[in-house]
């Protein structure tokens, strides 16, 4: 998770009328986010997921960590509160495409945990986790993400799409799974291994109602350069990304980079720690970034593309791509072929 990327306010001012309607103060809310209630109406103000995870800690602090509050939290994010990822998924021509849009751009969304699809015969699963967050906060923001699933998918068919059936990896509620059934239309279990969303693969192929075939194109592009501006980095992160593009052939390790940097190997790692971020998730970042560019924009062999982020083996490139996007470099091309030139 980077904690630092930029991203609209949009989601911390619903987190505070979320406060609001419980008899929470906005200066609770944002103690310590250094974050002002007036910024949440600027469009120009950008904050930080970490600034979100503040807000939340003061909110459930304030409330005592009620389950389901996520849920009411969730139902909040509609299509259009996502801006032009919103309209991405709206333009898709089928669920499909939309959840493969929703996870390729996951950086616009103002998720804090990771989603992945899984589909096996008969069965298609959204699998939500939370790992980067502390675990006292982890239920709110997979019961979120889960609930806002839910929001997305009955706007994308523009009516109720009943899930097939709905885990949560926490205890169940005190008060009984009655609210988790309105929002989900199941009644969900609980303390599983795992917390997904399961639904009719039927679904997965069936066009949407505001598909749009132009606008899909113009939306996913803008996706593509707004995610590229934010993660753009300032500070120390930035200087060793620049060092480790113009050298991904043959990435330097991480005491080459302090070197080039003129810091030392232990000063390295500490500043970027602070700035929420490692040497690996850096190269991790570059090469997914560019190996996705690579395949798709360019249309580059997949042996190529392996060469070109310094791979030896086209095996090992595989299976970090298929880590990064849940398939291998070569399902994923055919999800998104080259654009026509």
């Amino acid at each position: 998770m980077n904690w630092d990327l930029p991203r609209p306010p949009t989601s911390m001012l619903e987190m505070v009328r979320l406060g609001a309607d419980h008899g929470v103060t906005a200066e609770t809310c944002l103690a310590g986010t250094g974050v002002r209630a007036e910024q949440l109406h600027d469009p120009d103000v950008e904050v930080t997921a970490r600034q979100e995870l503040t807000l939340v800690a003061n909110l459930l602090d304030a409330l005592g960590h009620p389950p389901g509050l996520g849920l009411e939290a969730g139902q909040r994010y509609h299509l259009t509160t996502y801006g032009i990822w919103g309209f991405a998924l709206i333009s898709s021509p089928t669920l499909r495409a939309a959840i493969d849009v929703a996870l390729r751009f996951v950086d616009l969304s103002f998720s804090l945990g990771r989603v992945r699809l899984c589909q096996d015969t008969g069965e298609v699963r959204l699998v939500l986790d939370a790992p980067d967050v502390p675990p006292a906060l982890r239920r709110f923001f997979v019961e979120r993400d889960a609930a806002a699933i839910m929001t997305m998918q009955r706007e994308l068919f523009a009516s109720p799409v009943p899930s097939r059936q709905v885990a949560f990896a926490f205890p169940p509620p005190d008060g009984g799974p009655g609210r988790y059934e309105s929002v989900f239309g199941v009644v969900p279990g609980f303390a599983a291994g795992e917390t997904a969303i399961g639904f009719d693969p039927a679904l997965l192929d069936l066009p949407l109602p505001q598909a749009n075939e132009h606008t899909a194109a113009l939306a996913l592009a803008q996706c593509r350069e707004l995610l590229a501006r934010r993660r753009s980095r300032t500070g120390l992160a930035g200087r060793v990304r620049d060092v480790l593009v113009a050298r991904l052939a043959d990435p330097p390790d991480a005491d080459e980079v302090a070197e080039l940097l003129h810091l030392g190997g232990r000063t390295l790692r500490h500043r970027l720690s602070a700035e929420g971020t490692s040497y690996r998730a850096l190269l991790a970042e570059v090469r997914e970034h560019l190996a996705e560019e690579l395949l798709i924009t360019a249309g580059l062999p997949v042996e190529q593309v392996s060469r070109r982020l310094g791979y030896v083996e086209v095996s090992s490139f595989s299976q970090a791509f298929r880590r990064w996007k849940g398939v291998g470099p070569r399902e994923y091309r055919r999800r998104y072929p080259t654009p026509s030139r």
